[in-house]
């Protein structure tokens, strides 16, 4: 069996001045990170917010998300592993260590299913305090996936909390409840239900922090799915914002959100009063709005309005506006 050494001392050459190369553009390509951070900082100080997305994937040779919380910082790597993402991983940490002072935790977003993405990463806690708006909400910067707080969401509270006075609000799939604080701090009355009770305690949490009254508001722990089949009471303003997906133990058969927008939308209309609003949330970069519901209801889409200016990414979400035909 002949081997092909020259072949094999070329590609081991290549990959010795690939390494060389990065280390010599390190500096230069460390620069470019650093301005493009300090520029959107900048840009960002109207923010009444001290959780806000500092860094979108903006420059395609560093796939990073970086959100800010206070002083701390959270940096989620979305490269493919390659070497030259490595090397620009390990920069754009550098420069997070230099810009920001307090704590910096790095967390890997993988392709999960279900319930996968809300289950703890580590056992140790680390929860703060941080204000919105002049609203205040606990985080967990440490031990899930997501922090506990849907920064993509933050046009969508400040118009539910406008829309809120007077009116009853069904918060479903709450998390931890942002938008219900939101629409109970605007005047609603507000239904919050999750299928987690870790997190519909930690929606109490937030309800508490606020100083809003528990006694004026319901926290439900159950499938929302079952939920929408049994429920009569009727609702001004209903906020829907599904998991793309869940093959959670709780549920009896898998949920698709594309797959089952009509049951949602359709359950959700039911419970709602003829001058009503509904809302529904996606995160699902593929989806399309069935005919079958853009023929039957009002529907305005306020995706891109209900995008907020931190956020490089257009298609982080769809939003939908759904009433009833007048």
């Amino acid at each position: 069996m002949s081997v092909n050494t020259t072949s094999k001392l070329w590609v081991n050459h290549k990959i010795i001045l690939n390494l060389f190369d990065a280390q010599r553009h390190a500096p230069k390509l460390k620069d470019v990170i650093k301005n493009r951070i300090k520029k959107n900082l900048k840009k960002l100080k109207k923010l009444k917010t001290e959780a806000i997305r500092v860094y979108d994937r903006d420059i395609p040779e560093f796939p990073f998300i970086i959100e800010e919380y206070g002083d701390d910082v959270v940096i989620w790597d979305k490269g493919d592993g390659r070497d030259r993402d490595r090397e620009h991983f390990n920069l754009t940490q550098q420069v997070c260590r230099e810009i920001f002072k307090g704590e910096l935790f790095i967390k890997e977003r993988q392709k999960m299913k279900g319930s996968t993405q809300y289950e703890k990463l580590r056992t140790d806690e680390y929860k703060k305090i941080v204000s919105e708006n002049n609203i205040k909400f606990v985080v967990n910067l440490s031990n899930y996936l997501d922090t506990g707080l849907f920064l993509d969401h933050r046009p969508m509270r400040v118009r539910i909390k406008r829309e809120s006075e007077g009116k009853r609000l069904l918060n479903l799939f709450c998390y931890t409840g942002s938008v219900s604080v939101y629409g109970a701090l605007g005047g609603a009355k507000v239904t919050s239900m999750d299928m987690s009770q870790t997190y519909i305690y930690w929606a109490i949490e937030n309800f508490n922090l606020n100083h809003i009254d528990l006694d004026k508001h319901e926290f439900i722990t159950a499938n929302c799915l079952e939920y929408l089949k049994s429920e009569n009471r009727k609702f001004d303003l209903i906020f829907l914002d599904p998991p793309t997906f869940s093959n959670s133990k709780k549920m009896k058969n898998d949920f698709e959100v594309e797959e089952d927008q009509d049951y949602l939308v359709n359950h959700c209309m039911r419970l709602l009063r003829n001058d009503g609003v509904l809302y529904f949330s996606t995160n699902k970069r593929s989806f399309k709005l069935n005919d079958t519901i853009r023929n039957r209801y009002n529907v305005e889409d306020l995706s891109l309005k209900a995008i907020p200016i931190d956020y490089h990414d257009k298609k982080i979400h769809y939003c939908f506006k759904i009433s009833f035909m007048q």
